[in-house]
């Protein structure tokens, strides 16, 4: 079965640090891009970071620049996303997401094909 996992997620205080995890199985994630997205209650999914497929590229939501890193072990089949000085208005649910190659940003969900289900990220004190 294919399948992206998340996890990673908690209850944090503001100014702490959250590693995420995305895990394939089913699949290898070689050939892929990955995204991580987050909604929060009442508002849309958007885009937090982007890595290529052969880690030559990078991107990050500006509300989370310098924050966050994106980064990927193909051996492991895992992508990560390192979350510093987090902050309440990080709080939703993260995704992570595979796409083949971009047709649009990278924040576009369309450019992307399997979902996990998801992880919650909680910041307060």
């Amino acid at each position: 079965q294919v399948q992206l996992v998340e996890s990673g997620g908690g209850l944090v205080q503001p100014g702490g640090s959250l590693r995420l995890s995305c895990v394939a199985s089913g699949f290898s994630l070689d050939p892929y891009a990955i995204g991580w997205f987050r909604q929060a209650p009442g508002k849309e999914r958007e885009g937090v970071s982007y890595i290529s497929r052969n880690n030559e590229n990078t991107y990050y939501a500006n509300s989370v620049k310098g924050r966050f890193t994106i980064s990927r072990d193909n051996a492991k089949n895992t992508v990560y996303l390192q979350m510093n000085s987090l902050k309440p208005e990080d709080t939703a649910v993260y995704y992570c997401a595979s796409a083949s190659r971009l047709w649009a940003s990278w924040y576009n969900r369309q450019n992307y094909n399997y979902w996990g289900q998801g992880t919650q990220v909680t910041v307060s004190s």
